[in-house]
């Protein structure tokens, strides 16, 4: 498997013409080289977490890995700021103000009112969204003049990782559940259903996916994103309608998944969300089959490296297959159980969904 988020810059890849529609791409800029000038030597990045933190082994983490990297190269120190619960957004924002930030990203759906209110109040700072367009009032547009998102069509990916999964089962029934029901959540859930209707459909099959309902757009939620007990039941819950894979999606909540699988003392294969999960927690490294990844990490060092540079551009970037800021990870322990012809059909479907020959239904696909 070969589908990887792309280490390069993703800036201008695709445009946000309107709150749900994809545009265009274009290539990869070059690499400028060392990005410190003096136009950063006062530079001061900032980062707000959503309440998974950056330790999440997720998407905090990767926009906070981004952040440093963009650091290092402009030679400046940032500020990060963690939250532990919603109610700390607002606050943790305006601490970032009073210390000073020029650039301040904020990581998640759940930050867009507060970094616009932020935003809004403090036209002379750039901001950066991940996850979220920040169109609170639905126009089409983003609600400040400077915000830039970074959002990802996960929806395709997890198409490819539902017909993958359909492909390996041996029960019939594929399983996942969220964190909470918002859009950048179910995104993952509603795609990974469409990729598994779809391996149906060309295979005469009726593999079964437990936990979501495409058309209810409802499905099996923990009410949050910590790895407890109840996101550990929840998984039980899958695990017992007899599901040999499962993706959990909502930053820490697959390692309680991985608890229950454990427990189970069955094979059933992990699906990652946004990184590499092997790579970023190999405790959990056997379980994996693959993880549907988003290029956050590349976002925000560019992004950022832009603003230390006097270059910020607020044109939203829109992560899809074709520009590589979203996509599957290796199957790494799972490689020899992932028969060559189903790689091969992935890899074909993949080109199909660039082409425009198969269209994935996602909140961002218009």
């Amino acid at each position: 498997m070969r589908i990887t988020t792309k280490k390069a810059a993703l800036g201008g890849f695709a445009l946000l013409g309107s709150a749900v529609l994809l545009a265009g791409c274009a290539s990869a800029p070059e690499d400028s080289g060392d990005g410190g000038t003096e136009a950063a030597s006062d530079f001061l990045p900032c980062m707000v977490s959503d309440a998974g933190g950056f330790d999440d082994k997720s998407f905090n983490q990767l926009g906070a890995e981004g952040l440093d990297a963009a650091a290092e190269e402009l030679g400046v120190e940032p500020i990060k700021v963690e939250s532990a619960a919603e109610t700390d957004y607002n606050a943790n924002l305006t601490s970032l103000v009073d210390q000073g930030c020029n650039a301040i990203v904020t990581v998640g759906f759940l930050l867009a009112p507060a970094a616009l209110e932020s935003a809004t109040a403090n036209p002379d700072i750039d901001y950066v969204s991940i996850d979220d367009p920040v169109d609170q009032d639905f126009d089409g547009t983003t609600d400040a003049d400077n915000i830039k998102p970074i959002i990802f069509d996960t929806a395709q990916a997890a198409f490819l990782a539902g017909y993958l999964s359909a492909g390996v089962s041996q029960t019939g029934a594929v399983g996942t559940f969220g964190g909470m029901n918002i859009p950048t959540v179910t995104i993952f859930m509603d795609g990974f259903a469409q990729g598994v209707s779809h391996y149906n459909e060309e295979n005469g099959t009726d593999v079964k996916v437990i936990g979501w309902d495409t058309a209810a757009q409802d499905g099996s939620f923990t009410g949050g994103f910590e790895a407890n007990d109840g996101a550990r039941q929840v998984a039980q819950g899958i695990i017992d309608q007899n599901v040999d894979v499962l993706l959990p999606v909502g930053g820490p909540i697959y390692q309680s998944a991985a608890v229950a699988i454990r427990d189970s003392g069955r094979e059933i294969a992990l699906l990652g969300v946004d990184a590499d999960v092997f790579e970023t927690d190999p405790s959990v490294g056997d379980l994996l089959l693959t993880s549907i990844t988003k290029g956050i990490d590349v976002g925000v060092h560019e992004a950022i490296v832009e603003a230390g540079n006097d270059e910020f551009d607020t044109t939203p970037f829109v992560g899809t297959l074709e520009n590589e800021g979203v996509g599957l990870a290796d199957y790494h322990d799972w490689t020899d159980r992932v028969p060559a012809e189903l790689d091969a059909k992935i890899q074909e479907l993949r080109d199909a969904i660039i082409a425009g020959d198969i269209t994935v239904e996602s909140y961002l696909a218009g």
